[in-house]
C-alpha cells in the first residue's frame, strides 16, 4: 500500500506515491488528486497531489501534530481505483535535526498579521536575496556554492523565478520550460524535479524559499503584448499555480504569487480571482506580491484573506521622488490604515546597477539606505537585498537581453560579494539581536527631519509602543535632534555602524540638552535605544 506506517519526524515531510491505471491525453488538464490527511487531534487538513510523468502522481504533507495520521485519496476521475479512495498512513514522531525548521517549523504569519514567525511562534527575520534566474541557470554545485555564501553573510530566504520568463526565454539551463500552450497547457515534470532539488537546497541551508510563481510574461494582463507568447490565461494561470503548491507546499516556503508589474487598477480583479483559485480554499504557506516600482497594493486586495504579505519595490533610481517615496510615501502614510498585513520591500535599488535617473551605478550606501529606510517605514518585518549580476545568474559580459541599460553585471561568483551583500550581515545582526517585531514607524521621535529639503539625508526612527526599544537610521547627518519624550526613561543608547557592524556606547551630544546625538564620524549610521538588560 502506498504510504506505509513509517516515522516522519514532527515539521518534516511525508511523501507518498501512486501509479495511476488510466491513461489521460493531458494529465494536468484532465484529473485533479486530492488528499485528506487526518490528525491525531481528529483535524482534517486538504492538499493537491500532482502528476510527476508518465502514470505517476505523488502527493507531500508537512505533518503538524505528533502522534499517527491516516489520510484518503479523492480523484476527479471516480473510476481511477489507483487514485479514488485510497488509504494510507503515518506516524509522526517529534522533530529531529537543529536546523532552524527542524527546531522550529516552517514560516507563517504572526497573530497580528506584521511579521513571519516559525510555526512554533519564534519570530522570523526576513533577511532575502534576489537570485532570481539562479535556482533556473545554475549547476547543483554552483547552487550550492551561492548557498553557503549567503548563509555566512547571514540572509534567512531566497526569491527565485519558478517559470521560464524574459532573462532566459528559452527555458532553464537545459532549455526546459514549465508549460507549452496557453489555452490547455502541458506541464513539464522534469522541469519541476530541477527546482525541487534547488528549493530543497534552499531548506537544507536554513533558508525560506520564496518563489515567485507567474512572473508577468507567464499570465494574461492589461498588457498582453509584454509577451504574446507566454501569457495565460486565467483558468491556466490557477491549474499552473496549483501544481506549483502542490509540489512544494510541504517545503519551507513564502509564495510570491505575482512578479513585477502595476496589477492595478486595470487587472486587480483578474489577480483577485487567481490568488483565490490557487489559494482560496485549505492551508498554505504565507503568500506575497511583487509589484513594479512604487505600487503599494493594499485597497485592492483589502478584503484577499489568502494574500498575507504586501510586497513592493522602490525601483532603481535615486531621483528625489523615489527615494521620498521609500521613506515617507504610500507606505509610511497609509501600513496603519489598511487590514493588517506584513508589509516588506522586495525589492530596493540593486547594488552596482545603473540608476534609470542619473546612470551611475549603485554603490552600497545607496543600497544599504533603502534597506533601513524600508525597515523603518513600516512594522518591521524584513527586507531584501538585491545585487546586480547575482539577479540574472550573468557570466560578466553583457546586460540581460531586456535590460541593456543596466550595465554590464559582474561574475554572480563575484558580485555575491558586493560590499553591500556582504553589509546585510550587519543588518540582520543587529534586528535579530533586539525585538524587532514590537517596532513601529515613530517619525515624532525626529524633532528636526533633515529629509525635509533634501529626500537623502532623512533620518528614519521606529520605536516600540512602550517606548522601551527605539532605532533610528542617519544616512549622513552627523548631528541628530530627537525627542527624548518618545522614548522611555533609562535606556542605552548605541551607534551601530552598519558598514562594519561594530557598536559603540553614545550619549547626548555636550551641553546640547538629551534631545542632541552626534555619531561617532562620516557615513550612515543606526543609533539603538535598548533597555540595559
Amino acid at each position: 500500500m502506498p504510504g506505509d506506517a513509517r516515522d516522519i519526524p514532527l515539521w518534516g515531510r511525508f511523501e507518498a506515491r501512486f501509479n495511476s491505471d488510466a491513461l489521460y491525453e493531458n494529465l494536468v488538464q484532465d484529473a485533479r488528486f486530492r488528499v485528506t490527511f487526518v490528525a491525531p487531534s481528529g483535524i482534517e487538513t486538504s492538499v493537491d497531489g500532482f502528476w510527476d510523468g508518465a502514470d505517476e502522481w505523488a502527493v507531500r504533507f508537512s505533518p503538524s501534530e505528533t502522534g499517527e495520521w491516516t489520510y484518503v485519496t479523492e480523484c476527479s476521475d471516480t473510476g481511477n481505483k489507483s487514485l479514488n479512495r485510497r488509504t494510507g498512513g503515518f506516524r509522526c514522531v517529534p522533530a529531529t535535526g537543529t536546523s532552524r525548521f527542524a527546531t522550529h517549523g516552517a514560516v507563517r504569519v504572526s497573530d497580528d498579521h506584521r511579521y513571519l514567525t516559525h510555526a512554533d511562534g519564534t519570530p522570523f527575520f526576513w533577511m532575502a536575496d534576489t537570485a532570481w534566474n539562479g535556482a533556473l541557470l545554475s549547476t547543483p554545485d554552483e547552487w550550492e556554492h551561492y548557498l553557503r555564501e549567503r548563509v555566512g553573510q547571514g540572509y534567512s530566504a531566497v526569491q527565485w523565478v519558478a517559470t521560464q520568463w524574459r532573462a532566459s526565454p528559452d527555458g532553464d539551463r537545459d532549455g526546459r520550460k514549465a508549460f507549452e500552450g496557453r489555452e490547455r497547457i502541458r506541464v513539464d515534470p522534469e522541469f519541476f524535479r530541477r527546482l525541487d532539488a534547488r528549493l530543497d537546497a534552499i531548506n537544507r541551508s536554513g533558508m525560506v524559499g520564496a518563489p515567485v510563481m507567474l512572473w508577468e510574461n507567464s499570465v494574461d494582463s492589461a498588457y498582453p503584448d509584454s509577451n504574446p507568447g507566454h501569457v495565460l490565461p486565467q483558468s491556466q494561470a490557477i491549474l499552473l499555480g496549483r501544481y506549483m503548491a502542490a509540489r512544494w507546499g510541504a517545503n519551507a516556503v513564502v509564495w510570491i504569487l505575482m512578479g513585477d508589474w502595476r496589477y492595478q487598477p486595470e487587472n486587480a480583479e483578474r489577480w483577485r480571482g487567481i490568488g483565490r483559485g490557487i489559494f482560496g480554499t485549505g492551508i498554505h504557506a504565507p503568500v506575497a506580491t511583487h509589484v513594479r516600482s512604487r505600487v503599494f497594493l493594499a485597497e485592492e486586495f483589502r478584503d484577499e484573506d489568502w494574500l498575507e504579505i504586501v510586497g513592493y519595490q522602490t525601483g532603481h533610481s535615486e531621483e528625489e521622488s523615489c527615494l521620498r517615496w521609500i521613506h515617507s510615501g504610500d507606505i509610511a502614510s497609509e501600513w496603519d490604515k489598511i487590514a493588517a498585513r506584513v508589509i516588506m520591500n522586495l525589492e530596493p535599488n540593486y547594488e552596482d546597477h545603473v540608476s534609470a535617473y542619473s546612470g551611475e551605478r549603485f554603490d552600497s550606501l545607496a543600497t544599504r539606505r533603502a534597506c533601513y529606510w524600508s525597515l523603518l517605514n513600516a512594522p518591521t518585518a524584513g527586507v531584501t537585498y538585491g545585487g546586480h549580476g547575482v539577479w540574472g545568474w550573468d557570466d560578466g559580459t553583457a546586460p540581460a537581453v531586456d535590460h541593456p541599460k543596466t550595465g554590464i553585471p559582474q561574475r554572480w561568483q563575484d558580485a555575491i560579494h558586493l560590499p553591500g551583500g556582504e553589509q546585510m550581515a550587519h543588518v540582520a545582526a543587529l534586528f535579530t539581536s533586539i525585538e524587532w517585531w514590537r517596532l513601529r514607524p515613530a517619525p515624532g521621535l525626529v524633532s528636526r527631519q533633515p529629509g525635509e529639503t533634501d529626500a537623502a539625508r532623512h533620518v528614519s526612527a521606529s520605536r516600540t509602543d512602550a517606548g522601551d526599544l527605539a532605532v533610528v537610521y542617519t544616512p549622513q547627518e552627523r548631528v541628530l535632534e530627537l525627542n527624548p519624550s518618545v522614548i522611555g526613561p533609562g535606556l542605552r543608547a548605541i551607534w551601530f555602524n552598519p558598514r562594519i557592524g561594530t557598536r559603540t556606547d553614545a550619549a547626548p551630544h555636550g551641553g546640547a540638552g538629551e534631545g542632541v546625538w552626534e555619531a561617532p564620524g562620516e557615513g550612515d549610521w543606526v543609533l539603538l535605544f535598548e533597555r540595559s538588560d
